[in-house]
């Protein structure tokens, strides 16, 4: 897995979050940094903690100026079930169908599973990507290296 070049453009999408609501990532461009997180499957045990990780430093991901987005391939009625679950209330994307198109895009896609992959881009308020890491199953993320990330894009 090579992932997309550090300093080139990060594919635009559109995906619907937990409510039913588009979200496009082109629309941050000029006004905010984003932070993908790409992720295997709501309610899974490594899942679980990385998302509630995030919900518990929500302030630290979010200002003016940056966005986090988390994105599945669950359908959009999982994530609605996890989202109120686990008190998530920032975007969770479903990346269900077609299947997996924006993992592939960010070539994050497990074909051998059906899901994304750990991996995280953080994306400038240029649309371009600017920082990348791909993390093993077992393996959460660093939310404070996340957030340093996040914030140097800016």
């Amino acid at each position: 897995m090579s992932g997309l070049a550090l300093g080139g453009p990060a594919p635009d999408f559109t995906l619907r979050d937990q409510f039913g609501q588009d979200v496009t990532l082109s629309s941050y461009r000029g006004t905010k940094a984003v932070a993908l997180l790409f992720y295997p499957a709501a309610f899974s045990g490594v899942c679980v903690g990385e998302m509630a990780g995030v919900r518990d430093r929500l302030a630290d991901f979010l200002s003016f100026d940056t966005e986090v987005l988390a994105v599945s391939c669950d359908p959009m009625f999982s994530l609605r079930a996890f989202a109120d679950a686990e008190g998530l209330n920032f975007p969770l994307l479903s990346d269900f169908w077609p299947h997996g198109e924006v993992a592939r895009a960010y070539d994050v896609f497990n074909e051998r599973t059906g899901a994304a992959r750990r991996s995280s881009y953080v994306v400038d308020r240029q649309g371009l990507v600017r920082w990348a890491v791909h993390n093993t199953m077992p393996e959460g993320r660093d939310l404070e290296e996340h957030v340093r990330q996040l914030r140097a894009a800016v």
